[in-house]
Formats: structure tokens, sequence, C-alpha cells
């Protein structure tokens, strides 16, 4: 696939009042295939995640977006309005489930790019509150130049 795209993210998480928020800039796809969006990219060391492919999955009437990761360590976040999931997600340290629940999904994507936000909360099994994470994505199709000159 194509990275001929320029993908930022910017991921804030709420937790017990502390805020922090993380910013990644990286080539990518973008993927209008039947009914929904997908951003895909391949993560860094920066994030913790070398090795790792992740694939962000938006329906058009953005209802529901799937954060799929793959590689060494996997996993699946499913922020879908009026429903909350309960997902498998692969840490360093081991695999936990947690409970997914979307607050705002809004997106403004076509095929030059455009931008993607959207936010949950996430729940231990037991219900306990763990943190509130808002995403702004970012997809800024290259310019032909950019795109030739990375080969």
């Amino acid at each position: 696939m194509e990275e001929n795209y320029l993908i930022t993210i910017k991921g804030t998480m709420e937790q017990r009042g502390d805020t922090d928020t993380v910013e990644l800039m990286t080539r990518g796809s973008l993927v209008h295939k039947d009914g929904a969006y997908y951003i895909v990219y391949k993560e860094t060391e920066t994030t913790g995640y070398e090795g790792c492919t992740t694939t962000v999955k938006v329906a058009e009437d953005a209802r529901k977006v799937s954060m799929l990761r793959f590689g060494k360590q996997s996993s699946q976040l499913i922020i879908e309005k009026g429903t909350r999931h309960l997902c498998h997600y692969e840490t360093g340290y081991g695999s936990v489930s947690l409970g997914v629940a979307a607050d705002v999904i809004e997106q403004r994507l076509d095929e030059n790019g455009g931008s993607l936000k959207f936010s949950y909360t996430l729940d231990s099994g037991a219900e306990s509150f763990i943190s509130r994470n808002l995403v702004d994505i970012t997809v800024d199709k290259l310019p032909e130049a950019q795109k030739f000159a990375s080969l």
C-alpha cells in the first residue's frame, strides 16, 4: 500500500485530574472501501510499538471507529456510539480487557484526506473508570514530488 499521506495523530488521556498528550507524525495510507475509510500506518520506536501496523477504520456515518494494531503487540479497540464494547489490548506486560464507550465521533474525510476526531472512556472489566481519551487525526495528501522523493 502506498504511503502517500502525512498522518498526524494527537492523543490526549485524562486521568484523575491529570492530562497527558502525545503527538505523532508519520506517512501512511488512506483508503475508502465498502462504506468506510481506512487510515493505515506503521508504528515506530517512539510509540513503543515498533514493528506493528495500525489501522483506524471509521464508518462514513461516523457511528463507529475501530482501532486495530497488528504485530508483536496486537490490540483491538471498538469505539461505537451508544454501545460499550469489551476490547482486547496487548501491552508489553501482558494482555488486558477494557470496556470502551464512545463520547464523540466526527469524521470529515475524502480521497484528499481530512480529519477524524473521537473521544472515548476506558474502564476495567469491573466497570471502574480508567481514563477519558481524545484522539485527533489529520490526514493530508502528499504532493507528487514528496511521494517520489521517498523512494
